[in-house]
């Protein structure tokens, strides 16, 4: 325990050294009323400590969510976007899926012919190398092939047999074929059947078989059959392709029945598939083109957005870049750095263009611009083409949109606003925590005044402790002066006898007391 005062008296020969202690140890805590006050308070710290730590989050958060782009910023962003624009207004054009049909034709062909290659064939000098490569793949059946008949002839089968799904679906259907000996589809009318396979030549007799049938000769078969057949190869009928497969399977499904139990859905994909939908036609609106809409077409379209996404990808790229330079700029400015030894003291927090509502403002800003340039664009070049015609207009302008540019706008705008509200939400969360930090120095200062009055209690009890010391001191001193005065009035009294007796015991004491 620590020493309340420490004082110390010396004289020519004597030390006095004098400490005053407290009468309670103030880290005691057998005193319940002093165990509850120290509980509390050290409650109170803690949460006025993590309540620090989750301000100094919150003011990081909030500044990364709060848009500090200036004039410049504002006005690159606009630039990008007119630029982006105009790269697909002029260089983009318009969606064309008979050209991504054609390029996606083109791919499937060269993919078929490689890998048959692969596989070992060798394309003779007088033979399409196409046609080749699929009669030569062409021999790794399917147990379903038997069956085209029954799911509606060679123009659908691909479609309606969902073991000729290129897909996962389409695999676990073709197994599930080499394990029942039945293939599984729709008929004309969109209606789920089960058909038995009556030739078995291609179900395996035993596991391993059925596995070598079931996944290696269905993916051998897929590849042969995305490109057609060897009579028509690269213009007959095809796989459909993921997007078709998915929505013919869940045509499937007897939801998609109307009262009359006809499955317009089903029929609806199925004309999307053999080309009558999407066909082009006279004024007569006769089919004069089919435009089958295959796994070809799918690779097509993929390619298509490809190309709507070139300018989208120009718009990100000078935003984001022009974003890093000037704040690293900024950076190197404020910093004062002159060697690349230098380059530690970079702040990238500061620089990077990601993850903060400048950038995403900045990007708004431009997409909204590239979008505005591409719709102006596509209402005019829809008017000259449709002539004053309604329906045209709208087909041209839907095919003159940017798809990719108007959903990367709709991203931005969604990310802008979902950042407003999550930084509107920790500001009221700072606040709250401010209030609260208010109440807990409140309970602190209550805690430590009621600590004040127990340690004024326990001070009162000290002196009132020493004042009964002093009292009893004050008593006992008395009575020892009391006691010395009847000695030497009794040694008084003996004096004559001493020096009758002993007169040199006189003289001794005086010694004694004159030189000790």
């Amino acid at each position: 325990m620590k020493s309340l005062l420490d004082y110390k008296v010396i004289t020519e020969d004597i030390e006095v050294q004098y400490e005053v202690f407290p009468m309670y140890d103030e880290n005691d805590l057998s005193d319940p009323r002093k165990r509850l006050i120290a509980n509390g308070l050290n409650s109170v710290n803690d949460r006025i400590r993590y309540n620090k730590e989750r301000i100094d989050e919150l003011n990081n958060e909030i500044d990364q969510l709060t848009n500090h782009a200036d004039g410049i910023d504002n006005i690159i962003a606009v630039g990008s976007g007119l630029l982006a624009g105009l790269v697909d207004a002029f260089l983009v054009g318009e969606f064309n899926l008979e050209r991504g049909r054609d390029w996606g034709t083109k791919k499937v062909n060269d993919f078929v012919e490689d890998f048959a290659k692969k596989m070992g064939y060798k394309p003779k000098k007088d033979t399409d190398s196409v046609e080749g490569a699929i009669r030569f793949l062409e021999k790794f059946g399917m147990p379903s092939d038997g069956e085209t008949p029954l799911f509606g002839g060679s123009l659908q089968h691909h479609l309606r047999d969902f073991a000729h799904h290129p897909t996962l679906v389409g695999l676990i259907f073709s197994l599930l074929t080499q394990f029942t000996g039945k293939s599984f589809g729709t008929d004309t009318t969109g209606k789920f059947i089960v058909v038995a396979i009556k030739d078995k030549s291609l179900i395996g007799k035993d596991f391993p078989k059925k596995i070598l049938f079931g996944v290696v000769y269905w993916f051998l078969h897929m590849i042969s059959d995305m490109a057609g057949s060897s009579s028509t190869p690269g213009a007959g009928t095809g796989l459909p392709g993921p997007l078709v497969s998915f929505l013919k399977e869940l045509s499937a499904l007897p939801i998609f029945n109307n009262k009359d139990g006809i499955n317009d859905f089903s029929v609806w994909i199925s004309k999307l598939f053999n080309g009558t939908l999407l066909a082009k036609r006279d004024e007569r609106g006769k089919i004069t083109e089919e435009l089958r809409f295959d796994l070809r077409a799918e690779i097509g379209v993929a390619h298509e957005i490809g190309r709507q996404a070139i300018p989208v990808i120009v718009n990100e790229c000078i935003v984001r870049g022009f974003y890093f330079i000037r704040r690293l700029a900024n950076e190197i400015k404020e910093k004062n750095i002159r060697h690349l030894s230098e380059l530690n003291k970079i702040d990238f927090e500061k620089v990077k263009p990601w993850k903060n509502r400048t950038i995403i403002r900045m990007l708004t800003i431009a997409t909204a611009t590239m979008t505005a340039v591409d719709v102006i664009d596509a209402t005019i070049r829809g008017a000259v083409k449709s002539g004053g015609n309604a329906a045209l207009f709208a087909t041209e302008f839907i095919l003159r949109v940017n798809f990719v540019g108007v959903g990367r706008f709709a991203v931005a705008v969604g990310t802008d606003v979902a950042m407003g509200i999550k930084r509107s939400g920790h500001i009221n969360e700072r606040i709250s925590i401010f209030s609260e930090q208010l109440h807990l120095m409140n309970a602190r200062v209550f805690y430590m005044q009621a600590n004040v009055w127990l340690a004024a209690e326990a001070a009162e009890q000290t002196i009132n402790e020493a004042m009964k010391a002093l009292k009893y001191a004050a008593a006992a001193y008395t009575s020892v002066l009391v006691d010395i005065d009847d000695r030497i009035k009794e040694v008084g009294n003996h004096i004559d006898d001493l020096k009758e007796k002993k007169p040199d015991l006189i003289k001794e004491i005086d010694d004694i007391i004159l030189w000790g």
